[in-house]
């Protein structure tokens, strides 16, 4: 194939290539999509879910609850309030669950009506609606767009862009400034704005959320949902025949053609479709969707709505382009029959997890316990004896407080006779405090038993120093070292007198920073003795 910097076309043929091979350019320059302005009832859903989508974020921020933002998640102090839930790191199993919960919703509204996201949800979608509708009220409608981008470069042109582009520059840097507002106090941070006293990191991610705004809405729009996003590309995964999709009823508007609003198609043998395009120029992405379902297609329904105003005024039959499924478009199924099929065993099984996974996070947090005791044992202090002969030992108690109310712990010790706490028991925790306290445990000393040992192998009772010993196990929370007495006899003589064998030293017994208080009893160890007899 010969090789040429210039771009031609598909199928044209470089002159003088007597050949007739042909050079095709694999890169598409974007073609930049103004979109037709259309009313229906989608693009009534679809403002209106922009309307609570946007109101729900700019102004969620703003709102107290006991003398703080209701919604804050305070990464520095760790600590996320959602209205009257206080949470710490240590519940990060919930936000799996919401996660597990999001994951499995997406699936769900996927099964029974296609990309509802993308189509009516979506931050994407979302913001390019908002920056569109700027566009529109700075530069007029579709034609007027078309007719300015044409246009050579003047004062009146440079105006309009200019008032363009900052207006989204503006919203873009509010949309910052509100997303920041979620993990820093949204009231403290406008004071530092008005003040020029702004922290270096949250001026960043004001300016970087804003830039991403602006970059996304304003210029790469509907590229994003073509190349970007992933889920474009695995939705087929999700979809059946039963899922409704917007379709175009081929069946019904083959072959299309234009004509006169007084003729008869069927006298031309024509169908539905008058060939208008408008389906084309209102769609975000630019697709055709007379040519089927295409994975550009985000489903927002104004392709529908646009054909149903072009029915309305040739007086034909609404539903040429509709919200429907590939069973119903070949079946002929009325809406009942779809509505009833839309209840399928695969959408039930989605719908039974998702409300099995929301029930347990719901009931996991109506019995959450608000205060939380962590037990460390304290490394850098050893056991030490303290007057009358007994034993303390030290740890560190980390509190925390789940609540918005001041909380009064008090500290008690068992397991042991005679074991008390040292320290102060009454602990004072202020609202959503995580306070560290020393508790100091004393106990008495154990003094070792000592008894005559008898030999294991004929009974007899021989003399032996500290045979029995009290010997604390891995859990005790004493630093106490135990060893057992090492003790060598006479090799065995005549007349039966036991001899008693060396026994190994067993390993020292120590315990640290275990956090279980004296959970059980110490407990005794016996060596043991065995007897020699002669042949």
């Amino acid at each position: 194939m010969p090789m040429s910097t210039a771009n031609r076309p598909l199928g044209s043929t470089p002159p003088g290539d007597a050949s007739g091979e042909i050079e095709i350019s694999l890169y598409e320059s974007r073609k930049k999509i103004q979109t037709r302005s259309v009313t229906g009832t989608f693009t009534r859903l679809r403002w209106a879910a922009v309307w609570f989508t946007q109101i729900l974020f700019y102004a969620l921020p703003w709102f107290q609850w006991n003398d703080r933002q209701a919604v804050l998640f305070d990464l520095l102090s760790r600590r996320f309030y959602l209205g009257g839930l206080v949470l710490y790191p240590q519940d990060f199993i919930y936000l799996t669950g919401l996660l597990v919960m999001a994951a499995l919703s997406l699936f769900l509204f996927t099964a029974v009506a296609g990309r509802l996201w993308c189509g009516y949800a979506c931050p994407q979608t979302v913001y390019t609606e908002i920056f569109m509708w700027i566009e529109k009220k700075v530069e007029g409608d579709r034609a007027a767009r078309i007719r300015l981008d044409d246009a050579p470069m003047s004062r009146a042109k440079f105006a309009r862009r200019s008032a363009k582009h900052l207006a989204w520059v503006l919203f873009a840097l509010w949309t910052g400034f509100t997303f920041v507002g979620y993990f820093t106090p949204i009231r403290a941070q406008t004071a530092e704005v008005l003040a020029g006293t702004m922290g270096a990191w949250q001026t960043f991610w004001i300016f970087f959320y804003g830039f991403a705004t602006y970059g996304n809405a304003g210029f790469m729009r509907e590229q994003v949902c073509k190349y970007m996003c992933p889920y474009a590309r695995f939705q087929s995964a999700m979809f059946d025949k039963d899922t409704l999709i917007v379709t175009y009823d081929a069946e019904r508007g083959e072959p299309r053609g234009s004509r006169g609003k007084k003729v008869d198609p069927k006298e031309k043998g024509l169908g539905s479709c008058v060939d208008c395009t408008l389906c084309v120029q209102v769609c975000p992405t630019g697709i055709d969707i007379r040519k089927g379902l295409q994975y550009e297609c985000i489903g927002c329904g104004a392709c529908a709505d646009v054909c149903d105003e072009v029915m309305d005024k040739f007086r034909y039959a609404r539903g040429l382009v509709k919200y429907s499924n590939q069973n119903a478009i070949t079946g002929g199924w009325n809406q009942a029959q779809i509505v009833r099929r839309a209840l399928r065993p695969r959408v039930l099984v989605y719908s039974a997890v998702l409300a099995a996974i929301a029930m347990a996070v719901g009931v996991s947090l109506y019995l959450r316990v608000p205060m939380k005791v962590d037990v460390i044992r304290d490394r850098g202090a050893l056991a030490r004896m303290v007057e009358r002969g007994r034993i303390e030992n030290v740890y560190r108690l980390q509190i925390m407080n789940a609540t918005e109310d001041q909380q009064v712990v008090n500290l008690a010790v068992e397991g042991l006779d005679g074991i008390v706490i040292a320290s102060d028991p009454q602990v004072e925790v202020l609202p959503t405090e995580v306070r560290t306290v020393a508790c100091g445990c004393r106990c008495r000393r154990v003094q070792p038993v000592a008894r005559t040992p008898s030999c294991s192998s004929c009974g007899r009772r021989t003399t032996r120093p500290s045979a029995w010993t009290r010997r604390p196990p891995s859990w005790c929370p004493f630093e106490v070292t135990v060893r057992a007495t090492r003790a060598s006899a006479p090799r065995h003589r005549a007349g039966g007198q036991p001899q008693l064998q060396a026994l190994p030293q067993p390993p020292a017994v120590s315990n640290r920073g275990n956090s279980t208080l004296f959970s059980r009893w110490m407990w005794l160890i016996r060596s043991s003795v065995s007897c020699a007899v002669p042949a």
